[in-house]
Parts: structure tokens; C-alpha cells; sequence
């Protein structure tokens, strides 16, 4: 099989996008290089650019300066639009806001994720043959950018993606879950064996651990430790054995561990381009948490409208049902893109933070698994690390919000629209530890909801994986389908051209799916 493939030299990134049939069939986006090469001359100095180019597509970023890696807009509608809309770290104005699948936006991170980041991983494993530690660090990577994707949609293709042909077939969950720990597996006994501290090949193109054997192995586990979580409903004893072999293996401990996505003006953090100049606003539900819980990260993602004073606009409302009421937008210093519209340049890419792992390993703890402490500590400490990423290390104020007993409030709207209904505050616990497992259970969860902020594809399958009540039943919604209503998505429905191109592969997909092709199917490991 042959891979067209093109590169262009990008002042502080080469980004390396192939192009190849893969399931989704459109590709009139993207323009082929007369002088493209071919499978045959992939060799180990294209690993690193095409290691770059699945990394920036792999999160769903995109720039006008990275040719074939598209524009801004992948993150704002497959991040934006869909995954941040269904769980509240945003609202966008948009139909998705009550649950409705509108213009296709259900197919644009499909399509990106396809055309692009596939294509540019399979370049760099053929490119990085017979290098055992480039070939560990992309499995993981592979495992981390496929379950964002299953995640979202369900069955996918997997194992013969971007093999070239017209016709993909889907793989189910379940199996597409086992491969992840088999290849995560694999990956750490490479990694933890060798005497390399840095893959070569990687390294100058590798704008999240620079090629370090080390940081890649511990993102590794802290990836199996998360997927461990997911499953811990459908299967509790492999949860517990993959868990605790994450944990033994070694997590991230530290957020100078975390993983980032370094932008560049190449390479621009998305979300800081667009959220106030798309009109992405705070929410109802993130002001009813923040404010209550006095939360001293709440002014720094977001914009008060007058002197201390914030308000959510609450998802799902009805078109212009809010009039020309003001909202508070994201800080445009830290959050936005600045007053010179350089921010994005500067401001890295939140990937996975150590803050995450703390409050895994504090569930897995109530579990009754060896986490390596008890849940208290486990849970404070994960409040602490992210606290200070945000730049928040006044051990009064850290600990003076460890400690709180305040409780989430009614959103400011009602001071305007006092009929809404809002009156059920969804979190109805302080910050301090609570005595019972249950209530344990649910603080855990909320503070893992404003520990991954604003990296959405994750808070979105751990809201649904643990049921927690964190945030407000949408409004009003456009989407009648059973389970879905007002209540969280469980879903992305799959794209229409995948229909009309990959008919059978699909009808198969959905038969795996287990339920019909709606917002309201539950996956595989969904079993509340």
C-alpha cells in the first residue's frame, strides 16, 4: 500500500500530514503534493514531523499555518460546539446546546481526526520501525488520540483505519479497550527497560515531553489508570488489576509531569483563539460551583460582568431567550487571546494534568485498590496540584479552600429571570471531605470536573461514567430520543457521509453499539 505524504518546513515546527483513504472518504480538503512521497521513503528523519502533525490533530487543534491540519474551527465545534457544550464548561449559542445535532457538526472532528492525525500516526510507526522507544511513545499516544474518539462516537474504526480502502469496518468498544491496555502494556516494558532517556527521532518535533523516555512512561500509566476508572463499572477486577499496575508503574506526580501541548504561532492554542470572539460564555452550572465554593480559580478563567460580580448563562435556553442580558466571558488574559491577540501563541494546550490522577487514584482508594494512600489526602492533594497550575500556592487560600464549607449557589440569572428553573442546585456539598463514601464519591467527582477544565473530551466521559450530579439538566432540548431529553448526551452520533461511503461498516458499528444510532445510546463501559 502506498501513503502520499508532504511535508514543508514550519519555522519551529515540521508538521507532517499524509494523505491516504481512510473511512470517511472526503478529502477534497486537502491538496495533493505532486511531489508526495511514498511508504518506501518514510524513513526515521519523518518520524518526528509526522509525530508532530498527529499531536497538534490528535487534540483537535488546528492552524492556518500548518498546511492539512485545517483551521480553529476543528476545536470549536468538535470541542467547542459538541463535547464543552454537553457538559457546561461553555455555552456557545448553538443547537448542540439543547442536545440537537445540527448542520453536521457531528462530523468535523470524524472528519479531522481521519484525513489528519490517523494518517500522520501511521506515517510516523512505518517511519519509526526497528526504533523500539519511537514505537512505544506512539502506541501510547495512539491509545490516548483512538479513546477520545471512542469515547465520543462508540465503535469506530480501529484496527483497519487508514488501511487504504473504500470500505472500514468499526470495531467494537470492548475490543478497541483491550488493545489500549495491551498496547499500553507493551509500551511501558519498553520504556521502563531501556537505558535511552530521550528518543532522537522524536525530540525536536515533540512539542509535549520533547522526546523524554521518562515523561512519556508515566503519561502511559497515568492513561491506563484513567481507562482503568472507565471500565470500573463493566469489569471491577480488571479495573482493579490495571489500576494498580498504573499506580506500581509510576503516574504523574507532579504538574511539572502534566502534559502540555506547547504552542506557537505555528501551532496556536485554539481554544485561546476563539472563545470570546466566537461569544463562548461562562455557564450556570460553572458559576454556581465557582462562586459558591469562592473558588480563587474562577477569576482566572473567567471575566466578572461588573466589579466581582459573575454570571452563567444557563445551557439550552431558547434562541434570544436571554435578549441582550450580559454574561461573563473568559478571561481574556489567561483564557482568551489577549489585547495584542497573541496569547494563543504563548498559552499551552492542557493534555492531561497530574491534578487527575490524584483524584483517580482517591476513587480507586473508596474502591477499596491499592492506590498507594487513603482517599483524604489523595483527594487534597489533587485539589492542591491544580490550584497551583493555575498559579494559586498561598497556602492560606489553598488550604482555606480545602477546608471549605460553603456550598454551590443559585446562578445570577435568577436575579434577572427569576422563573427559570434553576432552583435545584445539581452539587449540594462543600469542598471540605465529607464523612460518607457517597457523598466522597461525588466531591471527588466534582473536583475532577474543575481539575481536567478545560480539556472537555475527558471531563465528558467521566461525568457520564460516574453518573455524579455536577451540572444542570439543559434548559429546554431539541432532542426526544430515549435517553436524551434534558439530560446529559451519552454520544456522538455518527457523521452522514459515513452513511453514504461506508454504509455496511456502519450498520455493523451500530449492531456493536448495542442501541440506535442516538445521543442516548450508553457505550460499552456506560452502564449507569
Amino acid at each position: 500500500m502506498k501513503y502520499s505524504f508532504k511535508i514543508k518546513t514550519l519555522g519551529v515546527a515540521l508538521m507532517a500530514v499524509s494523505i491516504l483513504s481512510s473511512c470517511t472518504g472526503d478529502f477534497d480538503e486537502i491538496n495533493k503534493d505532486p511531489n508526495s512521497l511514498t511508504e518506501d521513503q518514510l524513513d526515521a528523519t519523518l518520524a518526528g514531523p509526522s509525530f508532530a502533525s498527529a499531536l497538534y490533530a490528535g487534540i483537535h487543534n488546528g492552524s492556518y499555518s500548518s498546511p492539512g491540519v485545517d483551521d480553529q474551527g476543528t476545536w470549536g465545534i468538535a470541542t467547542g460546539i459538541l463535547s464543552s457544550t454537553f457538559i457546561h464548561y461553555l455555552n456557545c449559542g448553538y443547537g448542540t446546546e439543547r442536545n440537537a445535532f445540527v448542520n453536521g457538526y457531528e462530523g468535523r472532528g470524524w472528519l479531522r481526526f481521519y484525513t489528519v492525525a490517523v494518517p500522520a500516526l501511521k506515517n510516523a510507526l512505518v517511519a519509526s520501525e526497528g526504533n523500539a522507544e519511537a514505537t512505544a511513545v506512539l502506541k501510547i499516544w495512539k491509545v490516548f488520540m483512538y479513546n477520545q474518539m471512542v469515547d465520543a462516537y462508540g465503535p469506530i474504526p480501529y484496527t483497519e483505519a487508514g488501511n487504504g480502502k473504500e470500505k472500514v469496518p468499526y470495531d467494537s468498544v470492548e475490543f478497541i479497550y483491550e488493545d489500549f491496555f495491551k498496547l499500553l502494556d507493551e509500551a511501558n516494558a519498553t520504556l521502563a527497560s531501556t537505558s535511552t532517556t530521550t528518543v532522537a527521532s522524536l525530540s525536536p518535533n515533540d512539542r509535549v515531553y520533547a522526546g523524554s523516555v521518562d515523561k512519556w512512561r508515566v503519561f502511559g500509566n497515568s492513561l491506563r489508570l484513567r481507562l482503568a476508572l472507565r471500565i470500573s463499572d463493566k469489569d471491577p477486577a480488571k479495573a482493579k488489576t490495571q489500576a494498580e499496575a498504573a499506580v506500581a508503574a509510576g503516574v504523574m506526580q507532579t504538574n511539572d509531569q502534566s502534559a502540555f501541548f506547547k504552542a506557537s504561532n505555528i501551532t496556536p492554542n485554539n481554544l485561546n483563539m476563539i472563545v470570546n470572539s466566537w461569544g463562548y460564555v461562562m455557564t450556570a452550572s460553572m458559576e454556581s460551583i465557582l462562586v459558591g465554593y469562592q473558588d480563587p480559580r474562577l477569576s482566572k478563567w473567567f471575566a466578572p460582568i461588573a466589579s466581582g460580580v459573575y454570571r452563567g448563562n444557563p445551557v439550552g435556553g431558547l434562541e434570544d431567550q436571554f435578549g441582550t442580558t450580559e454574561f461573563s466571558k473568559f478571561n481574556n488574559d489567561i483564557m482568551g487571546n489577549g489585547s495584542a491577540n497573541t496569547v494563543s501563541e504563548t498559552k499551552n494546550i492542557e493534555i492531561f494534568m497530574a491534578s487527575e490522577n490524584y483524584l483517580s487514584r482517591a476513587e480507586g482508594a473508596l474502591n477499596g485498590w491499592n492506590m498507594g494512600g487513603d482517599a483524604k489526602t489523595l483527594y487534597e492533594t489533587g485539589i492542591r496540584l491544580s490550584l497551583a497550575q493555575w498559579g494559586i500556592t498561598d497556602n492560606t487560600a489553598v488550604n482555606a479552600y480545602i477546608n471549605g464549607s460553603t456550598l454551590p449557589t443559585l446562578p445570577n440569572i435568577l436575579t434577572v429571570y427569576p422563573t427559570l428553573d434553576l432552583q435545584d442546585i445539581p452539587v449540594k456539598l462543600p469542598v471540605a471531605w465529607s464523612a460518607t463514601v457517597a457523598n466522597q464519591r461525588t466531591q471527588i467527582a466534582v473536583q475532577k470536573y474543575l481539575a481536567i477544565f478545560p480539556e472537555s473530551w475527558e471531563a465528558w466521559a467521566d461525568l457520564r461514567r460516574s453518573d455524579a450530579k455536577v451540572i444542570y439538566p439543559v434548559l429546554n432540548t431539541d432532542n426526544n430520543d430515549a435517553g436524551v431529553g434534558k439530560s446529559l448526551l451519552k454520544r456522538i452520533i455518527y457523521t452522514t457521509n459515513e452513511y453514504s461511503s461506508n454504509k455496511a461498516a456502519v450498520e455493523d458499528g451500530i449492531v456493536k453499539l448495542g442501541g440506535p444510532d442516538t445521543g442516548g445510546t450508553r457505550l460499552w463501559w456506560d452502564t449507569k
